[in-house]
């Protein structure tokens, strides 16, 4: 055989030995990504790794600053935690009700959403410049959260209701001309952090519904203008812009947060500080447990613990995305789950491009992991609701079920194998052998053989 015979044959044995090693990859996920019950379990367990991994990031940025307060160290991490609690509370019941639930709530959810919010504008609490508090009896709670979810259980009724004419513009006012209205109040409050989400939202809505590009061109090009023109309106807003164009190069009171958040990402490295060991949570960074804990995250766990968030958030749209292609023909259910997947994923964005130093300084929380009351437990019954959609996937709900007596019976069989043991005496011998022998063979056998042959 030739040289090139030879290297050819062995080029042939390679490609079939990685055709083989796809084909076996292949074989074990393609089952698994056609299972009835990814979506429900994938969202699950992606929506609790990143609830846990809050509260321990919160407990990690928060415990100096409440100490120096006079605190034990625990406080705002054990108020995270309750919240988390009342989340888990709300996401439980939430994934509970039945999907045509969220279809009649999704009026008075409006009518709430939009009354909670204009109390805003006349009786609101300004925090950090941004008028978007509510404050009863010494509690304050975010609206604008709330409202978030209104849009998309209402956007997604209207659109639903209205999927045969949505090539009119008539059509689609019931769904556009309350979001709107929403989005121009949150604006009033001066939170472009929010109403940025809200845009995304919206425009999200409309895009899965159907209607046509060329509706979407004209409010999408005076949406931008109008970004632009609010982004450049402030004197506080243009200085958060000429800060971010110097790269922070300057001793002015908007480059200290992003120039120290930028600190913590780069002194993690790789592998971070250590859980625990942050040097800019010790006063040097403002809110270390809100806007900023992605720094936090990037200094004690480096860079790989950055991008295990970032992969949490791909897995979520991943699975969000899957769903909205396996209800295939529901547009209520694909709108309203296309809108939170837009929710959170944008935020999502900001926050961690805010951070390291892509975007200008935009307030907004990193979803399920920043400290915060009203986003953290509203966030969590949206999150629910999605539950509730991929629960009733065809063919999900008895394969659930079908898994959890699987599991029920497993553990019926541990336990029971256990009692087994415990009933065991502790000083019982093993049972002796038989002493019973087989009989002897005699030995003259043969010689009577033998003679009887003779």
């Amino acid at each position: 055989m030739t040289r090139n015979a030879q290297v050819s044959a062995k080029a042939q044995r390679g490609r079939n030995a990685e055709n083989g090693f796809l084909n076996r990859v292949g074989s074990a996920i393609g089952p698994w990504l056609k299972s009835p019950v990814l979506d429900f379990y994938g969202i699950l367990t992606v929506g609790v790794l990143l609830v846990v991994f809050g509260i321990v990031m919160v407990l990690s940025s928060s415990s100096v600053l409440d100490i120096s307060k006079g605190g034990t160290g625990y406080g705002a991490a054990m108020k995270h935690f309750l919240l988390a609690l009342i989340g888990f509370v709300l996401m439980t019941a939430a994934a509970l009700f039945p999907p045509g639930f969220y279809r009649k709530i999704a009026p008075l959810a409006l009518i709430v959403g939009l009354g909670l919010q204009t109390l805003v504008i006349f009786i609101g609490k300004e925090v950090n410049g941004n008028k978007n508090w509510l404050q009863i009896g010494g509690q304050t709670f975010q609206p604008s959260e709330m409202l978030k979810l209104a849009l998309v259980v209402w956007m997604a009724l209207a659109l639903a209701n209205r999927r045969p004419s949505l090539h009119r513009v008539k059509a689609l006012l019931p769904a556009v001309l309350p979001a709107v209205i929403g989005l121009g109040i949150v604006l009033l409050g001066k939170d472009l952090g929010t109403g940025l989400v809200l845009v995304a939202l919206i425009g999200t809505c409309l895009w899965v519904a159907g209607v046509p590009r060329r509706i979407l061109a004209g409010p999408a090009f005076f949406g931008v203008l109008a970004v632009i023109g609010l982004t450049f309106g402030t004197s506080n807003r243009r200085d958060r812009i000429s800060h971010w164009l110097s790269g922070y190069k300057c001793s002015a009171q908007g480059c200290y947060q992003p120039r120290h958040g930028l600190m913590g990402l780069a002194e993690g490295g790789w592998f971070g500080v250590g859980l625990g060991e942050s040097r800019q949570k010790w006063g040097l960074l403002p809110h270390p447990d809100n806007d900023y804990i992605f720094a936090i995250i990037g200094e004690e766990i480096g860079l790989i613990g950055t991008l295990l968030v970032v992969f949490l958030y791909v897995a979520l749209f991943f699975f969000l995305t899957n769903m909205i292609r396996r209800y295939k023909g529901d547009v209520f259910t694909q709108v309203a789950t296309a809108g939170v997947a837009a929710w959170f994923l944008s935020q999502a964005l900001i926050n961690m491009c805010v951070v390291a130093g892509v975007l200008p300084v935009i307030g907004v929380p990193l979803p399920f992991i920043s400290a915060g009351g009203t986003a953290l437990t509203v966030s969590m019954g949206a999150l629910g609701m999605l539950l509730c959609f991929a629960r009733n996937e065809p063919g999900a709900k008895s394969a659930i079920q079908a898994s959890w007596k699987s599991a029920r019976g497993s553990v019926g069989v541990f336990a029971s194998g256990v009692r087994g043991k415990k009933s065991t005496p502790a000083k019982a011998k093993p049972a002796r052998a038989s002493k019973t022998r087989a009989p002897k063979t005699k030995k003259n056998s043969g010689n009577a053989a033998k003679g009887r042959k003779s």
